[in-house]
């Protein structure tokens, strides 16, 4: 057992020494500020921000106006889409009271039907025939 002993005391004092010398290497940074470079800015290119990227989902919003006011708004997100109309206020309320009020509920576009659709697919068809060039006569056989 005095061998083990002795054997952890000697390897303890190789670390402390170890650690010792390790400690001893690392100097103190000095108190003076780091030498800096100048860049040369002549031969740098300008730097202009890149416009944003458009994203698949943002409204598109048009707005109808008569005298500076908005009279109707529509909204398109997506596949749906809305729309808001102003209601004239009557003649003797004004914009603050309760029955003056110009907001109206929005109106949802749930359907749009092209009943013109198979008139105009035709009429289409019969002004691309009208503006076809005429083939050439086949050529006589021998």
């Amino acid at each position: 057992m005095l061998r083990t002993s002795s054997l952890f005391r000697i390897l303890a004092l190789c670390l402390l020494a170890h650690a010792n010398l390790a400690g001893a290497q690392q100097s103190k940074p000095s108190d003076a500020p780091p030498k800096l470079e100048r860049l040369d800015d002549s031969n740098l290119a300008p730097v202009t921000p890149a416009a944003p990227a458009p994203r698949a989902n943002e409204p598109k919003i048009t707005e109808k106006r008569e005298g500076g006011r908005t009279t109707e708004v529509k909204v398109k997100t997506g596949k749906s889409s809305y729309t808001m109309k102003g209601s004239n206020p009557a003649g003797g309320s004004s914009s603050g009271d309760a029955s003056g009020s110009t907001l109206r509920a929005p109106q949802w576009t749930v359907g749009e039907f092209d009943l013109n659709k198979k008139k105009k697919a035709a009429s289409e068809a019969a002004a691309d025939k009208e503006t076809a060039p005429v083939p050439p006569p086949p050529a006589p056989a021998k």
